[in-house]
């Protein structure tokens, strides 16, 4: 099956179901029409419904459930064994499980589901909402064409990588908890800007554009960022005396500690 022909339900409407939602509209690669989210409550349908016009929108998971041919379970981890349980029956019988609760594993998802069932899990960060994410993938039960076709699915909002479970805490770190870090720096960059002088709305987007374009420069060369850091950097230059200062100030072991502390534990 093509990802264009698949129905697909999102049990969850918070800030990663609505994130996902949102995403595979703009990804373009799932109509609208065939996706069907489920929530408790309307108000977070509703401005789903208005965000992404032509989903279906339902309080009924076993209404969402019903006939799709991939699930992703966007709930709290600790409601999922409920969830899952409750709508096991009105699944199709090779209807694709995908889980994006943290913590939640591949073996606990399988018992839940069904002996025999497909289960996925899925750690995206946020930025799927803009097809702009990035996401670990792991899965049990899956045939090839399976695992492609989920791999597919994520890679229509941003970055999908196919993992070993026991690395998708450090993917979360790095790119879930990751987009937060970057935050930081966008924010510490632009107040270090309004201190040379630069408006604030100015000095926002320049970090930004300066952000974009250090990506570009890796995307194209397919470089180590160390050697564009030497491209930028002369003798006695000013770039080499910020990054020493920065490094003095402990840059490199804050971000690698920051990285670290964000593991589970």
């Amino acid at each position: 099956m093509q990802l264009e022909q698949m129905e697909i339900a999102v049990v969850g409407a918070g800030e990663m179901g609505g994130a996902i939602v949102c995403g595979l509209v703009a990804g373009g690669r799932v109509p609208a029409g065939n996706i069907r989210v489920s929530n408790p409550t309307r108000p977070k349908l509703e401005a789903l419904e208005c965000a992404c016009p032509g989903v279906h929108i339902t309080t009924s998971n076993k209404e969402a459930v019903r006939g799709a041919h991939l699930v992703v379970l966007a709930v709290k981890p600790q409601l999922v064994e409920r969830v899952l349980g409750e709508m096991t029956t009105d699944l199709l019988p090779d209807a694709l499980v995908v889980s994006v609760a943290a913590g939640v594993t591949l073996e606990r998802l399988a018992g839940w589901a069904g002996e025999g069932r497909t289960v996925f899990r899925a750690l995206p960060n946020i930025a799927v909402e803009v097809a702009a994410g990035v996401t670990a993938i792991s899965c049990k039960n899956a045939t090839d064409g399976q695992r492609a076709l989920v791999t597919d699915l994520f890679a229509s909002m941003g970055a999908a990588f196919v993992v070993p479970e026991e690395r998708l805490d450090a993917y979360m770190s790095l790119a879930s908890c990751g987009l937060a870090y970057a935050f930081r720096y966008i924010r510490a960059a632009m107040e270090g800007g309004v201190e040379l002088g630069i408006p604030a709305a100015e000095a926002k987007q320049a970090v930004m554009a300066t952000l974009e374009g250090a990506v570009a420069l890796l995307r194209a060369h397919g470089s180590h960022p160390e050697a564009e850091v030497d491209r930028v950097t002369t003798p006695g230059g000013l770039t080499i005396r910020g990054l020493n200062a920065m490094e003095a100030h402990g840059f490199t072991s804050a971000v690698v500690a920051g990285l670290r502390s964000s593991l589970p534990r």
